[in-house]
């Protein structure tokens, strides 16, 4: 009789759960969408392998849409157009301060981050026939910079002219300016995204490169210039021509959602996210930085209340000024 009480008391245990569980996720969009950057470029292979991963273990429907990256992105989840979005720090602290190229004197004030994603190295690839082996050989060239309003298209255009080169960029999606490398429509494509770029490690099977960066001189300067950047390498190994570690400086990037989204939901997306460490770096190998720890580099985006629920439950303190 013991055992049949104790069988009897799980299963009303189970029940319940289940049907809380149930219950929570009536306020639940029924479909959703996370804005990525263009075909090509690791925004969009993160964020359609991320989003897949929760429809998997959520039994949600999140998909992936093409955008012109971080700074469509925040502002995208700002006005309610897209429920989730991928940001990098710069594009970022620009739109609380309400210096958003697309919402000017906006403050953002309504963007959550969620979890923390990776860094984006900037580096830059050209044609090995093109003798361009140096951010100074670009001095005077037509250069790619990835689509308009990304994170590569504000900042490289924007580092070029602080170190004294005159440079003509163009925008693109990154899979494009491979390919227009290739044809040489462009004498170079200087991207960031969580390495490998597909799209450099692409143009790499079908033509000899130079893979390269700012040197350490341009570095220091660019720390100067620009505090949203951080010192970061590309490691020797990222690509096949790549033996050794090139210096470079880098930006984190975030995962964001709008205030208002359901704090179960936030809660259950940052628990698989961060709980699933294999099947993200399935996704792409930039999710090796896809760990807890790293929401230190984060101190300007208010968390979501589900995110800090999760972080705080599994040890990782939140500062109080970041708690939305």
């Amino acid at each position: 009789m013991k055992n049949i009480l104790l069988t009897t008391t799980a299963l009303t245990l189970a029940i319940a759960s289940m049907n809380s569980w149930a219950n929570e996720q009536t306020d639940w969009p029924n479909s959703m969408t996370v804005g990525t950057a263009s075909q090509g470029g690791t925004y969009y292979i993160y964020g359609s392998g991320w989003a897949n991963l929760v429809n998997q273990k959520l039994d949600t429907r999140i998909g992936a849409e093409i955008t012109g990256g971080p700074v469509q992105n925040i502002s995208m989840v700002q006005m309610g157009e897209h429920d989730f979005g991928m940001v990098t720090m710069g594009p970022a602290v620009d739109a609380l301060e309400g210096n958003s190229e697309l919402l000017p004197d906006n403050t953002h004030a309504d963007v959550r981050a969620m979890f923390p994603m990776y860094q984006t190295a900037l580096h830059i690839v050209s044609l090995e026939n093109s003798d361009i082996e140096s951010v100074a050989d670009l001095d005077g060239k037509r250069v790619g910079v990835g689509p308009a309003g990304g994170t590569n298209d504000e900042y490289h255009p924007r580092l070029f002219e602080a170190l004294g080169y005159d440079v003509e960029t163009l925008q693109g999606g990154a899979s494009d300016q491979a390919g227009q490398l290739q044809d040489n429509l462009i004498d170079a494509f200087a991207f960031g995204a969580g390495m490998p770029i597909a799209s450099f490690s692409q143009l790499e099977a079908q033509a000899d490169v130079n893979i390269f960066s700012y040197s350490e001189e341009e570095i220091e300067q660019i720390l100067e210039e620009f505090p949203a950047l951080s010192h970061s390498v590309v490691p020797g190994g990222t690509y096949n021509s790549v033996d050794e570690d090139i210096p470079t400086v880098s930006l984190w990037n975030f995962a964001i959602t709008h205030k208002d989204m359901p704090d179960t939901l936030v809660y259950e997306i940052v628990d698989t996210i961060m709980s699933n460490h294999e099947q993200m770096l399935q996704v792409h190998g930039a999710a090796a930085e896809t760990l807890p720890e790293n929401i230190s580099y984060n101190n300007s985006i208010p968390f979501h209340p589900g995110a800090v629920k999760w972080f705080e439950e599994n040890g990782y303190d939140i500062p109080e000024d970041l708690k939305g």
